[in-house]
């Protein structure tokens, strides 16, 4: 992929409204990263959402410690339900405590992004 017309990731919600999903390039300050391998990242939305991202058959992973660095992605963001489970696991996954872990209860309804592509700013 390239940085080339990538739009700002707080444009995402106004251009996903009304959509199941599109194919987009964006850019934004990655929050958090899976800190057991990479295999995910968080990134504001705006609003004070936040967009879980993964990648294309798990074919990559981004370093631990690219928080708070810029980063460029292309792919897929789209509606999503991500369920206790998975919550849970996302929780265990960024080191969260059991007590912490527990209080997970409801799925979250939100907009994830599946990246067949990701350039990290140095």
């Amino acid at each position: 992929i390239t940085v080339d017309d990538a739009l700002p990731v707080d444009q995402l919600i106004s251009k996903l409204a009304g959509k199941d999903s599109i194919s987009i390039k964006l850019t934004g300050t990655i929050e958090d990263v899976c800190q057991k391998k990479g295999c995910w990242m968080n990134m504001s939305i705006g609003n004070g959402q936040s967009m879980k991202v993964k990648f294309k058959d798990y074919a990559f992973f981004v370093p631990k410690d690219a928080s708070g660095k810029t980063v460029y992605l292309e792919g897929y963001a789209y509606n999503d339900t991500t369920s206790v489970a998975d919550l849970k696991h996302y929780a265990e996954d960024a080191g969260e405590t059991k007590e912490e872990i527990a209080k997970i209860t409801q799925p979250e309804i939100s907009i994830s992004f599946e990246a067949h592509g990701v350039i990290i700013k140095k």
